[in-house]
């Protein structure tokens, strides 16, 4: 899996944006490994739908936050997901929360990538063909049978 993001902020009041891609690689979509949801450590700024901030307002009033962004990995089906994301507006600009919550999602995904590679494949086939029992049980019969058809065909 590789997990790639960038973070932009335009001057001003405007809300930095996350963008992400994570891409599973064939060999973990071969495996069918199930999608992985966390919740990460990045919190939901108050009306996540605004662009900006003003001063004074939502974050950048008294506020501690209440919500924190869900992040998952692509369905083995798609194998990619991106996906844009609005931060908190923040005085320095600082988002370790971004790494640590990608780095929390690469572990959770790897417990259940180690799971699904450790189902071993397996191939089975089988038949069956008459019990000796019944075959002596029918032989009478059988031998009977042919030697009226060879009467028959001669």
């Amino acid at each position: 899996m590789n997990i790639e993001w960038t973070i932009t902020k335009k001057r001003g009041n405007f809300r930095p944006v996350l963008s992400y891609t994570i891409t599973l690689t064939e060999y973990e979509k071969s495996l069918g490994v199930p999608a992985v949801r966390i919740e990460s450590r990045i919190p939901k700024p108050p009306d996540a739908g605004l662009t900006y901030c003003w001063p004074g307002q939502n974050e950048r009033a008294d506020w501690s936050p209440a919500e924190y962004y869900l992040l998952m990995t692509p369905p083995h089906t798609d194998g990619t997901i991106s996906k844009s994301l609005k931060l908190p507006w923040r005085e320095g600009n600082a988002y370790l929360e971004v790494e640590q919550s990608f780095q929390k999602l690469r572990t959770a995904f790897e417990r259940a990538l180690t799971e699904s590679s450790d189902s071993l494949p397996m191939q089975e086939s089988g038949s069956l063909s008459i019990s000796p029992g019944t075959r002596a049980d029918i032989a009478p019969a059988f031998a009977a049978e042919r030697i009226l058809k060879a009467v028959r065909a001669g």
